[in-house]
């Protein structure tokens, strides 16, 4: 029998459903080409491999979900930050707030690990003590309600080895651009922007001999959850004097680079 055209294979892949054993290759588009994808290419792992394999067309759909659930993931913790900082939910955003400042307020106080010690002691005597009165109350109740926690212990938490790669690399590309701009700043490509940093880590020393770490993470707290939504309320007079304050510092600067001998000054594009 005549072997199907290259239209009709094409046809098959792409009307196939996740999981379904694609048609036999030969058709048309690219060496390593993702059907779930179109055109795309697949992730290295996967690429070159023969789609006309069940296991390698799995592998290929595998990483299409892995990457969607990784990007799913991202945003909802992106929504659920900016939620928490612009008070959408005063019950848990004060539920948050109020913990973590708490928490910093008694590393303060204590020791790490007397901090830590305590925290996991509450914890710890809440949950055995829910435990406990759950298991009295179905011993009353002749119930059999199960483990209160079971919901929560049959919750699937592993981290496969495919998603930890992509964290790893998503992670890779941040500490690759952080070290390519410090070894910029410290080797003085740009003068002015190791000036700048030379500047400000002067500041900081006034600062490190007022305040402590916890001291300034309780002042970031503080800033974070009430600058957003001061600026949210007067974001029009802000944006004004900011404006205007980012127009005289750029002046500033021109002027500064106009006087700093060879320094040429950087053409718009």
């Amino acid at each position: 029998m005549a072997e199907p055209s290259a239209a009709t294979q094409s046809h098959s892949i792409s009307s196939s459903s996740f999981g379904a054993e694609p048609s036999a290759p030969g058709g048309g588009g690219s060496p390593g080409a993702c059907p779930a994808l179109g055109t795309k290419s697949c992730s290295s792992s996967c690429a070159g491999t023969d789609l006309g394999n069940s296991s390698d067309y799995k592998c290929h759909t595998d990483q299409l979900e892995e990457s969607l659930l990784i990007g799913a993931v991202l945003k909802g913790l992106l929504v659920f930050v900016h939620d928490l900082i612009f008070w959408r939910d005063v019950k848990k955003t004060g539920f948050v707030f109020g913990t973590t400042l708490i928490m910093l307020l008694s590393l303060a106080a204590f020791s790490v690990i007397s901090v830590v010690s305590y925290l996991i002691l509450a914890l710890l005597s809440v949950t055995i003590s829910f435990r406990i009165y759950k298991s009295v109350i179905q011993a009353v109740q002749k119930s059999e309600e199960g483990h209160p926690f079971k919901a929560y212990l049959d919750v699937d938490i592993t981290l496969s080895s495919e998603a930890f790669h992509n964290y790893m690399n998503a992670a890779m590309v941040h500490i690759n651009r952080a070290l390519k701009l410090i070894i910029r700043l410290f080797l003085v490509e740009d003068l002015v922007d190791s000036l700048k940093l030379a500047v400000f880590m002067w500041l900081m020393t006034y600062v490190g001999a007022v305040f402590n770490g916890i001291t300034l993470l309780i002042l970031a707290e503080l800033l974070i959850f009430s600058v957003p939504i001061v600026y949210e309320k007067y974001k029009t007079q802000i944006d004004h004097y900011v404006g205007i304050a980012r127009d005289q510092t750029k002046s500033i600067v021109e002027k500064i680079q106009a006087k700093l001998p060879g320094i040429a000054k950087k053409k718009a594009e």
